[in-house]
């Protein structure tokens, strides 16, 4: 992401959190009819009580440097959330980033253990390209579908968008890919000196119209946690049920480990289906 770039989704960010907010949710009267939705920017300013020019300078992308009280005013006019807040210091420069081109992605062997540990509690780490970086035996057939695979998956996000089965087995698909997308773009401003993202994101808004729809919501990705309730209608393994665990990995900014914790009865198939055929057990040495 060049300054340029940076400026113009600053803009882009700043348009979008003002159109949805009405003048009845900040305390303002309307006026009337308004060919557009949400607040007009010299509201913006006035509520931020700073100078109507120093706002659609924001807006229109110019490189102004405003100092962080002014986006703190700016920030509490537009009612942005605490992560919201974060991503728009960070979008104004306010903010460090992180990264760089050629950093590479990997699991050390400590957190490898503790992933294969889990087991048959399906467990997997993601990078902040939401790349699988690591996972156990359990994982790789949830996630898989029950096939076999020799490595891992290229990349979480562009399978569950390009893969057409994606669709049929997660009843929550819309959710989980706008929390996806959320993900993208908040990383995405964090590693501004990595080209993938700005790859990956043309990628995917060639391939998916759903994707452009919410790439154009603009949301942000809170915590980096998403736990809750996960359920699968899964082509090998049947009906799935999960409660799901997110832990950050503070030493590596952007990676997550996932445990999906299982139902008994979700836990009796897993079991099954890693367990080796009853004809590999009596050819061990040892068999009676």
């Amino acid at each position: 992401m060049s300054e340029e770039e940076r400026r113009q989704a600053l803009g882009e960010f700043l348009r979008t959190r003002r159109a949805r907010l009405s003048p009845a949710d900040v305390g303002l009267l309307g006026n009337g009819r308004r060919r557009t939705p949400g607040l007009r920017r010299e509201e913006v300013a006035l509520l931020a009580n700073i100078g109507i020019s120093w706002y659609i300078a924001l807006e229109q992308g110019r490189d102004v440097h405003p100092s962080e009280q002014v986006l703190d005013s700016i920030a509490q006019a537009l009612q942005l959330t605490a992560a919201e807040r974060q991503h728009f210091l960070v979008l104004a420069g306010h903010r460090s980033t992180v990264g760089s081109p050629a950093e590479e992605e990997s699991v050390n062997p400590v957190l490898e253990k503790a992933v294969q540990a889990l087991s048959p509690h399906p467990a997997f780490v993601l990078g902040r390209r939401l790349d699988v970086l690591a996972w156990n035996r359990s994982a790789a057939a949830v996630l898989n579908y029950g096939q076999v695979v020799s490595g891992l998956p290229h990349n979480f996000i562009w399978s569950h968008f390009t893969d057409p089965l994606a669709r049929e087995i997660y009843p929550d698909w819309e959710t989980s890919a706008q929390l996806m997308v959320a993900h993208l773009r908040t990383e995405s401003a964090r590693f501004p000196g990595d080209p993938w993202f700005g790859e990956m994101i043309e990628k995917l808004q060639a391939a998916s119209h759903f994707f452009r729809q919410c790439w154009s919501r603009y949301d942000i990705d809170g915590t980096g946690e998403v736990d809750g309730r996960k359920v699968m209608n899964h082509p090998a393994l049947g009906y799935l049920e999960f409660d799901t665990v997110t832990l950050l990995v503070p030493t590596h900014p952007g990676t997550r480990m996932i445990l999906y914790l299982s139902s008994p009865a979700t836990l009796s198939r897993l079991e099954q289906h890693l367990s080796p055929p009853v004809s590999e057990l009596l050819s061990e040495p040892g068999a009676d």
